[in-house]
Parts: structure tokens; sequence; C-alpha cells
């Protein structure tokens, strides 16, 4: 009981996100089944769906725009404000911040991980960790949701006797650049958001909000 109250939040994610990708999965077959029927083309098998190109340039398509948006959001919070954001530095925070602040080299704690202990290459890779692992994703997933949606294509191509292009010509087509895109903007527009409204709104107990007493203008603090 003590591991599920202290990974609650992670463990609450995790179910939300198997179970998202089993619905999905049954939805995206229904549809791409019906289609199929449409215009006179085989149906698939929930597996042979859930292995298939459709399925997975589907699911990429969304995880790297997930990815990116962190990572945007990691890296513009060190250098820009939103005055009266608890999802932004107060003024006198932005930047790197010195090294008594951030517990590294000989202000480091007793307790803190090794290599925040550390000097030269080994802390510089761990205090950029974050950063470089959320840009790591986006790119993997990205990438990955190239060859899904490359294939797809392709595949939607011969099933109306077009011509195919290369993975290369795939990154210069609409296609690619939309699914993209789509997905990019909304990002943009929630991160935007939540920067916003964080200067009006409160929720009261949630470590997003600034308490509910605090005023408009406070910038940086949380619950």
């Amino acid at each position: 009981m003590r591991f599920l109250r202290e990974n609650s939040l992670s463990l609450f994610f995790g179910v939300l996100l198997v179970g998202s990708l089993i619905g999905q999965s049954f939805a995206g077959l229904h549809q791409f089944n019906a289609d199929a029927v449409t215009h006179h083309e085989s149906t698939y098998t929930w597996f042979r769906y859930v292995t298939s190109s459709e399925f997975g340039g589907d699911v990429m398509e969304n995880w790297q725009s997930e990815f990116l948006q962190f990572s945007l959001y990691i890296l513009s919070t060190v250098w820009l404000l939103q005055r009266g954001s608890s999802e932004s530095e107060s003024p006198e925070d932005l930047g790197l911040m010195s090294d008594k602040s951030q517990l590294v080299g000989r202000y480091a704690k007793r307790n803190s991980p090794p290599w925040a202990k550390a000097s030269g290459p080994r802390r510089f890779l761990y205090e950029n960790s974050l950063i470089l692992a959320m840009t790591f994703c986006f790119f993997g997933s990205w990438l990955c949701q190239s060859v899904n949606g490359w294939r797809a294509y392709n595949h939607q191509q011969l099933e109306h006797k077009e011509s195919t292009i290369t993975w290369g010509e795939y990154w210069e087509n609409a296609d690619f650049w939309d699914r993209s895109l789509q997905n990019w903007q909304s990002e943009f527009l929630a991160i935007g958001s939540m920067a916003v409204f964080t200067i009006y709104l409160r929720q009261r107990g949630s470590p997003e909000s600034k308490p509910v007493g605090a005023s408009h203008d406070a910038t940086g603090i949380s619950n």
C-alpha cells in the first residue's frame, strides 16, 4: 500500500495510457476496416492492425508532439518569464542560477546524486539530463512517426495503384508535415494557455497552481 501511495501519480497515468492505447486500437481497427470495406480492400485482424504502420504512425504522431511540448517548455522556462504565472520562474531566478542554489559541486548535500557532486562533463550531463532525455524521446518518436507514416502512405498509394515514394521524399511530403504540425499547434496552444490561466485561476492543493489567496502578480510560486 505504501508503494501504491508513493507512486500513485505515475501509476495513475500509466493505467490511463494503457487503457487509452487499447481503446485506440479497437476504435482505429473499426475505422480502418470500415474504410477498407468501402474501398473493397482487405480488412485487418486486431493483431495485424496493432502491428501495422497505420496504428504505429498514429501513436508516434501523438507521442512526438508531447515530447516536443515538454522539451520546449523545460528549455524556455529557464530563460523566459510570464509575470504572475506559477509556470514561470520568478524574475530573480531566471537563467541557470548559482551552484549554491542548485546544490551542485561543493554545495551538494550528503544525499545529493553523485553526479551533482562531480565536476566537468559528468555534472554538465546530469544538470541537463532532463532536457537531453526529452529531446532524445522527441527525435526518436518523430523518426518512428516518419517511418510508419511513410509505410502507411505507400500502402495507400499501392491500394490506389499509384506510385510510391522513398523515405527521404516522404520527409518533404505534405502528408508528413500536416500530421506533425497539426499536433504541434495543439501542444503550443495547451502550454501557452496553462501559463496564462495560472495567472488568474487557482486549483487548491495542486502544485501547478498558486495558493488560492496569492496575488495575480505573484510569479514563480506554487502550493
